[in-house]
């Protein structure tokens, strides 16, 4: 293929640039395969090969190295795309703003873990749905340091994750409700027969923890480090239900939100350890950069999570829950406090 001078400046050429371009770039640029994003892009595959040789010729350099049906992201490509990631969101926003006026419309774009979306959000977007069926909400699966540099580059709107705080001048953080942690295991598991279990009774045991550098994972290793202890073997996970699932079968010791792990601490599957350590308890923090514009659907959104998620009526919902299922669990012995 032949690239103009690469001097050519992207003032010059920005004009022949179209909309409709970026967003095909935007889309390849996060499938990285031609056939998934012509069907995102709803058109045919030779159009989004022509669209973005057009795009490159205009700029004078390769946005993409190709193999095959595979795709990958140049130097060049991935320094444009969180520009074209901005400027398709400004345009998302001038539109819902021409469109919907006050009333909630577009697209809300939200990133979250895993522990997060499955157990705190459902029955917010029960209610959001229900309220705002015109707004369409994207989610993204990502922990603390990516929620950061996702919201900086403006391909997410708002973002939810268990810490402790999100130490960043370009972000608005909010707390929002408290999150113990538990120590969990096999319910016949050796450290079950103690009382109270520290930071020295774990010293020799298999931990079964989330990636290093997750913030829950983090507060805990500083914890037993506190004490000089190290966990002897650890096995390493990106799914939580994996974990629970592997601490039910006694391959070692989790340490979890207490929200992900209600239903098999109820039915016996796993059981909690008496911590005396350090306390753990983390929070779940709503965040978006400073500079966002806060649209209707966003600022929709926000009430309800302040609602639903605040510490009294998680509360009163653990407390019916508890009481339908017709069980206690004793919170204040047992927890400790995912990103």
């Amino acid at each position: 293929m032949h690239y103009v001078n690469a001097s050519h400046s992207l003032e010059e050429s920005s004009s022949h640039v179209e909309l409709r371009q970026l967003d095909i770039f935007r889309i390849l640029a996060h499938e990285l395969n031609f056939t998934k994003a012509s069907k995102r892009a709803h058109c045919v595959q030779s159009n989004v090969s022509v669209q973005i040789r057009a795009m490159e010729q205009e700029l004078g350099v390769p946005l993409f190295e190709r193999l095959g049906q595979q795709v990958r992201l140049t130097a060049h490509g991935s320094l444009l795309l969180p520009y074209a990631e901005r400027i398709l969101r400004l345009l998302e926003e001038a539109n819902s703003v021409t469109r919907g006026g006050e009333n909630p419309v577009g697209t809300l774009v939200i990133g979250s873990p895993e522990s997060v979306l499955t157990y705190r959000l459902p029955p917010v977007l029960k209610l959001f749905r229900a309220k705002y069926p015109q707004v369409e909400l994207v989610f993204r699966g990502v922990g603390s340091t990516e929620l950061m540099s996702d919201l900086e580059r403006g391909e997410l709107d708002l973002g939810l994750v268990i810490d402790d705080g999100l130490k960043d001048a370009r972000l608005h953080v909010e707390a929002l409700c408290p999150e113990p942690m538990v120590l969990v295991t096999q319910a016949d598991h050796p450290l079950q027969s103690h009382a109270r279990v520290g930071a020295r009774d774990l010293a020799g045991y298999t931990f079964l923890l989330t990636d290093a550098g997750c913030a829950y994972r983090s507060k805990l290793e500083r914890a037993l480090a506190q004490s000089n202890i190290q966990p002897k073997t650890v096995m390493e996970f990106t799914s939580v239900e994996t974990i629970k699932q592997c601490a039910a079968l006694g391959m070692g010791i989790a340490c979890l939100p207490a929200l992900v792990v209600e239903q098999e601490l109820a039915a016996g599957k796993l059981a909690t350890l008496q911590w005396s350590g350090p306390a753990l308890t983390m929070k779940t923090l709503v965040a978006w950069h400073k500079d966002k514009w806060l649209s209707p659907a966003m600022t929709a959104f926000l009430m309800l999570l302040r609602e639903h998620l605040s510490p009294d009526t998680l509360k009163n919902r653990s407390t019916n829950s508890i009481k339908h299922q017709g069980f206690s669990v004793n919170s204040t012995a047992k927890t400790l406090a995912v990103s």
